[in-house]
């Protein structure tokens, strides 16, 4: 690593270190030669989160082009989030890629990924498994990430995301059959159970043009998944 690059980590490092008491986020070299192009990092679960209290490492390399290019990261902490492969802790970030600046650093970048343990965004997943739980279930995600970072994370059992609580389900035969429009009712009832109105949901598939297979029953492509919750939750 060229000098002038070694003092910016370095200087990185030691702010992280000053401010580390108040963000509880820190980063060193990931082995005792002093290497700056290797460190992990340390990230606390956020209150309130399923991952609330884990401490999750972060692995981070920093190419020979920063800080015209992003460092390198993925988590070594098993994590259930849909922006984060389960298999092999490779995060979906803009800040990593396209949205990254010379301005940014590691410990900005770091803050970011604490942020998406606030804010998940399924419809841009690395994971697609997580996504497709977290839209169909909220409450099984967010049991699952909770046992994740209890198991992988070391985080505290919190009674708040231990159990699933049993979800309202509306009986189809309570519906006027005319509302679905000639859509399958367990189809539009995936979304009608997470919280949304019958007639949103349907306005939501013809909108963005779902095909009625003749009132068959189907799984949807991510694709028409992330479209329709944008729609529901009035996204451009």
């Amino acid at each position: 690593m060229a000098s002038s690059r070694a003092r910016r980590v370095a200087k990185e490092l030691a702010d992280m270190e000053a401010d580390s008491k108040t963000s509880g986020i820190t980063a060193q070299p990931a082995n005792n030669s002093g290497d700056l192009t290797h460190l992990k990092a340390c990230l606390p679960g956020p209150p309130g989160t399923p991952y609330e209290g884990g401490r999750f490492i972060v692995d981070v390399k920093i190419p020979g082009e920063y800080p015209f290019r992003p460092p390198v990261m993925k988590f070594d902490t098993r994590v259930w989030h849909p922006n984060i492969s389960s298999q092999t802790g490779a995060i979906c970030l803009d800040t990593l890629a396209a949205a990254w600046s010379p301005v940014l650093t590691i410990k900005s970048t770091l803050l970011s990924l604490q942020g998406l343990f606030e804010s998940p965004e399924p419809k841009d997943p690395q994971d697609a498994e997580v996504a497709k739980m977290m839209i169909n279930d909220r409450e099984a995600f967010n049991k699952k990430a909770h046992e994740w970072a209890v198991l992988h994370a070391g985080a505290p059992q919190n009674p708040n995301f231990q159990s699933v609580q049993p979800r309202t389900v509306i009986a189809p035969q309570q519906i006027d059959d005319s509302k679905y429009r000639g859509y399958n009712k367990d189809l539009i009832n995936r979304f009608v159970n997470m919280g949304f109105d019958i007639d949103r949901v349907v306005e939501a598939f013809e909108f963005v043009g779902i095909d009625r297979l003749d009132g068959q029953d189907y799984e949807l492509e991510e694709a028409y998944m992330g479209d329709i919750t944008a729609r529901l939750l009035g996204e451009p």
